[in-house]
């Protein structure tokens, strides 16, 4: 029921935005509106997926390079001490 209520109420917002904003603003508004009611839901956006992935990628390719710096040094032969 709670997300019902919810998507009524996006649904009045986007209804009276529409009756109330010049046509050159509507997506301006409509987009700020949008993002605000999915805040709610703590979505992310895809601005947001994209900079994640990236650090991610960035941070996969730092361990694969340790990971192999290990496995050279623990390849060394021994010295003796």
């Amino acid at each position: 029921m709670i997300q019902k209520a919810l998507f009524d109420e996006l649904g009045e917002r986007l209804a009276e935005a529409a009756r109330s904003a010049p046509a050159q603003d509507l997506e301006k508004n409509l987009r700020a509106l949008l993002l605000a009611f999915f805040d709610r839901f703590e979505l992310a956006t895809r601005e947001d997926l994209e900079v994640q992935k990236r650090l991610l990628e960035r941070a996969q390719a730092k361990l694969a390079a340790l990971e192999a710096r290990i496995a050279e040094l623990e390849a060394r032969p021994k010295r003796p001490a």
